[in-house]
This record gives structure tokens, sequence and C-alpha cells, in this order.
């Protein structure tokens, strides 16, 4: 018997936010992920220490999978980052800042952590009523009769993901294309509660970007062997699709530890293969012209069909079952019994297509509910990092489609904000503070901090060491270049600001981002029909910047609010 160790006694941590080591290793965090914040942000290299594959990516859902946290801190702040992402897609970068500055601009303040956390949630309040009002100036509705507002917004998010690799020409080709994938998930029909179908993204690596498109339906990877051997089929109305999520391989399901009777002279390949063909039989009889299967068929059941004229497709996997039995209108089949008719489906044709050196089955629904988009790169690294960037744009076109508006991009929106809130506070108080017990000099120092915070976040999409600035009439973010004249006329150094929405030919006058100025009241940038169909335009999705905003408060709230945190060393 081994020697029996005492128990370690718990550590107790008190007020863990005054250690030296839970803020260096917070300011760590946000160095990490401010660094990668924007489309100038720079890429991080994720490996294991004992070799395997390396990821190379600016992305916050790639940098949580590769990133080992330890202290109960950071893990509170990864957590409402990784929940964040996982609802939303996007925004995870934005948020996480967010949280680091708001924990490190009240460090200074000498008031109790309650009094920072209620006008915290006061501010949050204050803020969250205006992004989603009529009166906010950084919000556009979308216009869904034209696709200019979706493509920028689709464009904004692959310009902001640098390890993609991609040329101006292919982003304008790839946005193009996502939208157009988007849209084909959309029903024809479309009543008063839509369900969208769905996009699945086909790879094909090693080949040029601009060689990437979609196709309606769904296209399903296959040998050139068995593809000559299944196609051509001729018929002149709709397939008949089944559709099977179980093993037509004639193997044993595990037993576990029970054990198996059987009869003597009884031989179970032999019943079991009779129990397949007696299947085919049935689906040959039910008139069936495609089995799909997400598992193996047995070569004898292929041949059984094929000689029956029916096709056979198997190995199909688990991710396209789902939007295979949208498509389709299948039940998907899990057992060898009788089948029910209702459980079939149909599909409106079945043909070949070649991409590269790959071969695949093309499946062409009645109707259009889920499309296949073809997605080139020209290496892994910058596919996979493509991929997961054309599935955020993807899921942001969903939740536009739920709520119809977009955010003004590139720090416009932060900046902007910024000025909002230091107006209100300095000069309605009293509107805030109602019914509450705290003072407007408590409250003038929350929202400088606040305020400070949502700067320092736009300010860290500037990672070339140029200087920052707003003007004083919109309250967007501006950007000069480094090594710039330190006295000059601002127009001659700016161009347009962060969003793309104003010029630097209007009248306007400049201040550096964070310098002592008095508020001003931050006026509505241009009419909605106006703003809607400006070009390039760097937009942010609504839902996700409004939810990444809350997050970012109550996460910070909760960690300033910690007294002690206790661990078990055993």
């Amino acid at each position: 018997m081994s020697r029996l160790e005492a128990k370690k006694p718990s550590v107790c941590e008190s007020k863990p936010l005054t250690r030296e080591r839970v803020r260096t290793t917070l300011s760590v965090l946000k160095g990490i992920v401010a660094s990668c914040y924007g489309p100038s942000g720079r890429l991080k290299q994720l490996h294991n220490g004992a070799g395997g594959h390396v990821c190379t990516t600016s992305q916050s859902s790639a940098l949580l999978r590769g990133l080992s946290v330890t202290h109960p801190v950071l893990k509170i702040l990864t957590t409402s980052m990784q929940n964040h992402v996982s609802c939303f897609s996007d925004c995870g970068l934005f948020m996480a800042i967010l949280c680091c500055n708001l924990i490190e601009y009240v460090e200074g303040i000498d008031l109790a952590p309650t009094t920072v956390i209620e006008l915290n949630k006061l501010l949050l309040s204050l803020c969250t009523s205006y992004l989603k009002s009529e009166a906010c100036a950084c919000r556009i509705p979308v216009d869904f009769s034209s696709t200019q507002i979706l493509l920028c917004l689709v464009r904004s998010i692959l310009t902001s993901k640098p390890a993609c690799m991609l040329t101006g020409k292919e982003v304008d080709h790839i946005s193009a294309l996502v939208l157009r994938a988007f849209l084909l998930t959309i029903p024809e029909k479309a009543e008063d509660h839509i369900i969208l179908g769905k996009s699945i993204i086909v790879p094909l690596k090693g080949q040029r970007v601009i060689d990437s498109t979609v196709l309606p339906g769904m296209l399903m990877e296959t040998s050139e062997v068995q593809l000559m051997r299944t196609l051509p089929i001729k018929k002149s109305s709709a397939l008949k699709v089944a559709l099977f999520c179980v093993s037509l391989s004639g193997d044993f399901s595990d037993t576990g530890e029970g054990t198996l009777a059987v009869s003597y002279g009884v031989s179970l390949e032999s019943a079991v293969l009779d129990q397949l063909l007696n299947l085919g039989r049935q689906l040959v009889w039910d008139h069936i012209d495609l089995v799909i299967c997400q598992k193996v068929i047995h070569p004898s059941l292929k041949q059984f069909l094929s000689t029956h004229h029916v096709i056979a497709i198997d190995r199909v996997g688990v991710a396209l079952m789902e939007p295979l039995s949208k498509m389709t209108g299948t039940q998907p089949i899990g057992s060898l019994g009788s089948i029910s008719p209702s459980s079939y489906g149909s599909v409106k044709d079945l043909c070949s297509a070649k991409f590269g050196s790959k071969h695949f089955f093309h499946l062409i629904p009645n109707e259009v509910a889920v499309s296949s988009l073809l997605l080139c790169n020209r290496n892994d690294t910058a596919w996979d990092e493509l991929k997961l960037t054309c599935q955020t744009a993807l899921h942001v076109l969903q939740l536009t489609i739920k709520e119809p508006f977009v955010f003004l991009g590139g720090g416009c929106t932060e900046t902007h904000l910024a000025a909002y809130v230091r107006h209100k506070t300095l000069k309605e108080p009293g509107s805030i503070l109602k019914d509450v017990g705290y003072t407007q000099t408590e409250l003038h120092l929350i929202a400088e901090a606040f305020c400070s915070a949502l700067e320092s976040l736009a300010g860290s999409l500037e990672h070339d060491g140029g200087e920052i600035l707003t003007d004083m009439k919109y309250g967007h973010f501006w950007s000069v270049q480094s090594h710039s004249p330190p006295v000059a006329n601002w127009p001659d150094l700016l161009s347009r600001c962060g969003c793309g929405l104003h010029s630097n030919q209007e009248e306007l006058s400049w201040s550096f981002l964070r310098s002592t100025h008095h508020p001003f009241v931050p006026q509505n940038s241009l009419p909605h029909e106006a703003a809607s169909s400006a070009n390039n335009l760097t937009l942010d999705c609504f839902t996700a910047k409004l939810s990444g905003l809350q997050v970012a408060v109550e996460t910070a709230n909760l960690i300033l609010d910690l007294a002690y945190v206790i661990e078990d060393k055993n």
C-alpha cells in the first residue's frame, strides 16, 4: 500500500486585484488580445512545446483554444470571452480588451468596489439605451433591398483578419461569395417566421483564392472511380432519397460487458447480410433512387443497389447530416427494420462536379435552402483562418437578419460613445443619479475611467506608433501615420475617419484622443439614407458588439467584486 500524504491546506488570497502577480497576468493577457485587434493587428503563433500543429491567427476563438490559463481571475475573463464568442462569433477581442481596460482604469480611484460596480451598471444602462435608440448616431439601419451595407459588413470582417492573407481583389471576391452563400439559405417562400437553411464550407486548399465559388445545394467529395461507376442518372422527375444515420456495414454494435448468445449452426455474418439485403429490397420496392449513409455501406448491399439502379453514397460524416436532412426533407433512419414512407425525401437532381483535383457529387435541391461555399486558399494556415472568418461572417449575417442594424466600425463607435457619456454625465448628472445614493463627483470619476477605457480600446487599433485623434463635431476616430510633423495642418494628414463615413474635406476640428478638452455633444453624422448608400464603410455587427459591451462591463464588475480567491492545492 502506498504511503498516504496529508492534505495540503487551501490557499486563500485576499483582495486579488491588489496583488502584483494578478495585475501582471491581466496586463499580459491584455497585451496579447490588444496586439491582435483590427486590420493591422499582429499575428500570434500557437503551438505545443513538444511539437505538432502550429496555428497562426489573430482571432479570439483560435486564441482561446491555444491559451492555457491557470489563475482563477483570468479564468473568469477567458470563460466570459469564450461564452460570448460561442454565442455571437464576433467581437471577442473587443470584449476582452474593454474588460481589461475597465479594471485597469479604476485601479487608482479611491472608491469602494461596490460604488464602482453600481456606477458602472448605471453607465452601461446609459450606453445600451442610447445605442438602441433612434437618436443613436453610430447605428445604421440595414436596408435589405440593397446589398451595399451587408457587403461592407462582410468586407469589414474579412479585412480585420490579416492571417487570411487576402489582397483587395480577393477580399471583394470572397465578400460577394459569402453574401451569396448566405442569401441562398433564405427560403424563397418567406413567411412571418423564417427558418434559415445552412451554408456548408467545402475545403479546396492549394488553389487560388479567386477560384472560390458558391453553388446552390450540397457538394460531397468522392473518388473519381465511384463517380464514374455511379453517374450518370437519367430521370425526368425528382430523385427519391433515403438518409441513414446508422451503419450499413454489417458490423456488430458493442455489447459492453454483456454476452451475445448465438444458436448452433447460425452464421452471424450471413444473418446480418440477409438483413441488409432485405433492407435493400425494401428500398428498391419503395422506388428509392438515392441512398445516403452517414457511415459505411456494405459492398454487397452497394452492389445490390447498383444492380437495381439505386445510387449509394456512404461516409458523408455527421457534419452533413443536418443540412442533408433539411435540404432533402428526409428523417434520418436509425434502424435496419421496417422504414416508414414519411422518412423519405427528395432532391431535384444529382450531378458531378470537379474543382482542382477533387471530384464531388452535387445534390441540387427542389427548393434552395442549402448552399456550398467552395473555399480556396494558398496554404493550410491561411485556409484555416479564412474558414473561421467566413464562418464568423455567415453567423453575423444571421444575427443581422434578426436585428437589422449595424454599428460604425474602425473605432468610431467607441470614441463617439465616450464623447456622448462625457457630455451626459457632465450636463445631466441628475437624470443618471436619480433615486441612487451617489454623488456627482463619484459619477464623474467613474465616467472618466469608463470613457478612457472605451478610448483606449479604440486606440488599440493603431499598432504602428501613429497618433490618434477625434473630431470635435461627430466624435469619430481618426489616425495619423507615425513620423508625421509635430505641428501640422490636420486636413493635410488625415484622409477619412476610421469607419470611412467622414473625410478631411468637411469643416472639422480635431483633438488628440484622451487629451483635455471641453466635453461636447456629438452630432448625428449623416441621414441614414446617405450612410446606407456610402461605399467602403467599416462596420461592426450590432448584436455582437452590444453583447460584447454588456459582457465586458459585467465581467469587469465580477472581477472587481472579488474579495478572496480560494484554491485547493491538492
